[in-house]
């Protein structure tokens, strides 16, 4: 009798043993490196549960085995896996698994959105990138949408980012607004927004907006007509902010309350989308009493206070322009 107690218990311990050490060797391969010669990236879908993780990270040669993956999360006190797009290192244990999914670390994508694009540009650009979902529940108002770049995961809806670009926008506008110079000549944070955007499209050097910004603010407390070409491009261009030829006359004389040619004050609404240093330009804008500007040839621009010295710029640039075309 004795004898065959001491043989159960002999068993028990025995298989108390290979147990523990089953659960040993288990631990160690979840922190041992795993089966993945390369970087590996899986897609893992809301609502997917552990069963069904376990065997997409088999088939995708990240982990042994199913039964492995389940058992090592059970030991690990069953941590919460977030679904998204994972970008995992080769090699990469189950453990190191567990906490990337614990912890939500998907794959993050970009967009960038350069100064000065109209909104069809930036809806056409949104259009193109891949892993934005959705179609825009509303085309945004033109210069409602801040340029930067904006950081987001697979699936995001490209309503998500439209909003986060309205709410930047928004809160620059609020937080620059307040700390303009004072005197400026608007009436309100929008008008400074409308002649932002004409500072964007004039020009590309970040050193001339303030300047720039400084002959518009003074044509509009003389009021003089701004004239500004991109203005007219709008117009034409419907928006799109591009034309296929140079500007013409009855491209000038163009009725609409955006061409600043044939109507007087600020266009009647953004014609792009400026980014902080064009807004910071026209809050702050240089100490000038230039009423005139002309492209010098090299990417810049001349300035002039009166309209004689202005016309010998526009020369001397025509000139110039005509030396390139017999080239």
């Amino acid at each position: 009798m004795f004898r065959w107690i001491f043989r159960l218990l002999a068993l028990l311990v025995i298989l108390g043993m290979a147990g523990g050490g089953f659960l040993l060797w288990a631990k160690h391969k979840a922190s041992a490196p795993g089966p993945a010669l390369a970087a590996t990236t899986v897609m893992i879908a809301h609502g997917d549960g552990s069963q069904a993780i376990a065997e997409q990270l088999t088939e995708a040669g990240l982990v042994d085995s199913p039964w492995l993956f389940l058992l090592n999360l059970k030991l690990a006190g069953h941590p919460s896996l977030k679904a998204g797009e994972y970008a995992f290192p080769a090699q990469v244990s189950l453990n190191t698994i567990f906490d990337m999914m614990h912890k939500g670390q998907v794959v993050v994508h970009k967009l960038t959105i350069a100064e000065g694009l109209t909104v069809n540009q930036i809806l056409a650009e949104m259009r193109q990138t891949e892993g934005l979902t959705g179609r825009p529940m509303e085309i945004p108002e033109e210069g409602s949408l801040l340029p930067q770049t904006y950081f987001f995961s697979l699936g995001d809806s490209r309503d998500q980012i439209i909003n986060r670009m309205t709410k930047a926008m928004n809160e620059t506008l609020d937080e620059l607004w307040p700390k303009r110079k004072p005197g400026l000549p608007f009436a309100n944070k929008i008008e400074a927004l409308i002649l932002a955007s004409v500072v964007e499209r004039e020009t590309g050097l970040a050193a001339e907006r303030p300047h720039v910004a400084a002959v518009f603010l003074n044509r509009l407390r003389l009021h003089m007509r701004l004239q500004s070409d991109p203005t007219v491009i709008y117009v034409v261009s419907n928006g799109e902010g591009v034309l296929d030829h140079p500007l013409t006359r009855d491209d000038l004389a163009t009725k609409s309350p955006y061409n600043t040619y044939a109507s007087d004050g600020l266009p009647a609404g953004p014609i792009c989308n400026p980014g902080r240093a064009s807004l910071l330009a026209v809050l702050h804008p240089a100490d000038s009493d230039d009423l005139y500007f002309v492209a010098d040839g090299s990417g810049g621009h001349v300035f002039a206070k009166s309209l004689d010295e202005h016309n010998r710029n526009v020369a001397r640039w025509r000139a110039m322009e005509k030396a390139k075309a017999a080239k």
